[in-house]
């Protein structure tokens, strides 16, 4: 596998999880490129840790979890696996600059073979539909070299000729244009005829792209819509929808497979388990009776009963409010929590991936700080949540409860914004967990009400479906950004065994 824009490596950390005989890994990530520093960090701590053979992973990986010892001391201990893992995660800024160097890097470590897959998409930003409302006006937006960052993906098609390659990138690709064209329609063109794409011979190289959700409609021509794959289809925990193009040489006649629907868990299912925590109280004094004295003030909080104005679930949520106001010993104490939960009684298979038997403490399950009204927000939020079974409108919020925002009445209006606090719904697939996780937690709250808080690192990671052995390097919000912008890894396991099937059913010669 030849991994491009890796990212902290979900689609990689897929491919590599794709087991055969012997519980043997399928693939061997011989290249994965990736920019951004700390994406880059993480990446490389995968490679180092997926040297070590299945169940044989060093003591002393789980001592830097534990933060026992630091990852200077951990590489040190082992050198050889550092080393080897640095040759193949390689932190590249791909592009015009770069090509000759990146074509000798992946000569060398192809080195003349034939079953491999080139995976991997372009940045997402210029292509995403928030991206996109944010830059208009912007002059210099249509020539942004990021809508064009795919045309360094195909030079490596034509360099390389991969017998099959996975292409991956958002839902927005299938609305975005550029000079009044639909991106879409010009990339599926490229990725057909790549040489063409760049002005080259048109001959000697073509591929027939795929969708791994939908069969194709037999001499209709090529729809994209058929690319998009929902990830909760496919038993992850959250409402996801990405494109996936998959690309096979026309000299290979194999029709790859489509990804088998199953149930994903709930949100309750893939994080109820985890120790709760509190969040903690962003200004002033930050103590659990600081916390609990500010959520307590909801219930006192001007005349709820007359804000709701009426609404017929008023009475369900201020008695939810009172019941818990008086239920002090039943909150969380601690903000952050190492301890390791046992395995749940609802077994699935997302949790069977995700979980280590030999982890003996939990990671980055550390909850964020707030204002002191937000905490009542969410508290708020989480109620009426579960007496309704929906997360609130900005119209649900009692006014008092309101933030102090410009564009509030626009949302209490339903105008825009207008679910700007949405909760997790227990008994729900997760909404798509976005890069925007980093900035704040008003979009993913978490649906207990006694924790008043957003979603910790490690319930993020889950609901993407990472192993809970997966490290994300570097400060808090860069991990949230890594995890909100990866492939789901359980997801990229599937599609990784359609594309083993396919290189298996190549001939030796």
């Amino acid at each position: 596998m030849v991994d491009l824009f890796a990212g902290p490596g979900g689609l990689g950390e897929g491919f590599a999880s794709c087991a055969g005989e012997n519980d043997k890994s399928r693939f061997h990530s011989l290249v994965s490129i990736e920019c951004d520093l700390f994406s880059h960090r993480t990446l490389l701590l995968r490679h180092f840790f997926r040297l070590f053979p299945s169940g044989e992973i060093p003591e002393s990986y789980y001592d830097y979890l534990r933060g026992s010892i630091g990852i200077e001391d951990l590489y040190r201990q082992y050198n050889t696996q550092y080393h080897e893992a640095s040759k193949s995660a390689l932190q590249i800024a791909l592009g015009k600059e770069t090509h000759n160097y990146v074509q000798r890097i992946i000569n060398k470590r192809l080195a003349g073979r034939r079953k491999w897959v080139l995976v991997g998409g372009p940045p997402c930003q210029a292509y995403s539909l928030v991206g996109r409302s944010r830059m208009m006006g912007d002059p210099d937006f249509e020539s942004d070299e990021r809508h064009f960052l795919y045309r360094e993906y195909l030079k490596i098609i034509i360099d390389y000729r991969p017998p099959i390659f996975v292409m991956e990138n958002v839902k927005g690709l299938l609305s975005a244009r550029i000079k009044g064209q639909p991106v879409i329609q010009r990339i599926v063109s490229d990725l057909t005829t790549p040489k063409a794409a760049l002005g080259n011979d048109t001959n000697g190289l073509a591929y027939r792209l795929y969708s791994l959700a939908e069969d194709e409609l037999p001499d209709e021509g090529i729809d994209p819509r058929l690319f998009l794959v929902k990830a909760e289809e496919f038993g992850v925990p959250q409402a996801r929808h990405r494109m996936f193009i998959v690309g096979v040489r026309s000299d290979i006649n194999v029709r790859p497979r489509r990804l088998r629907r199953h149930k994903a868990p709930t949100v309750e299912d893939t994080i109820g388990h985890l120790p709760a925590v509190r969040s903690g109280l962003s200004r002033g004094e930050d103590s659990p009776e600081a916390w609990r004295r500010e959520i307590v003030a909801l219930a006192t909080t001007g005349n709820l009963r007359g804000q709701l104005n009426g609404a017929e679930h008023a009475d369900a949520i201020i008695n939810r409010i009172r019941r818990l106001h008086t239920s002090v010993h039943d909150y969380p104490i601690e903000r952050s929590s190492a301890r390791y939960p046992e395995q749940t009684t609802k077994p699935n298979r997302v949790l069977t991936f995700m979980c280590d038997s030999r982890l003996c403490s939990l990671n980055a399950h550390e909850a964020r700080s707030h204002m002191a009204s937000d905490l009542r927000r969410y508290m708020y939020a989480a109620v009426f949540a579960e007496v309704t079974k929906h997360s609130p409108k900005l119209s649900d919020f009692p006014v008092s409860l309101l933030p102090d925002h410009r564009n509030v009445a626009l949302g209490t209006s339903g105008k825009m914004f207008s679910d700007r606090f949405r909760v997790q719904l227990s008994h729900e697939v997760a909404t798509t967990i976005t890069s925007h996780i980093s900035k704040d937690g008003h979009y993913f709250i978490h649906y207990d009400p006694l924790q008043c808080r957003s979603l910790t690192v490690r319930e993020a990671a889950r609901l993407q479906t990472f192993p809970d052995n997966y490290k994300f390097e570097g400060p808090r919000t860069q991990q949230y950004h890594q995890i909100g912008n990866a492939v789901p890894p359980y997801l990229a396991a599937q599609i990784a065994e359609i594309i083993a099937d396919v290189l298996d059913s190549m001939k030796d010669n």
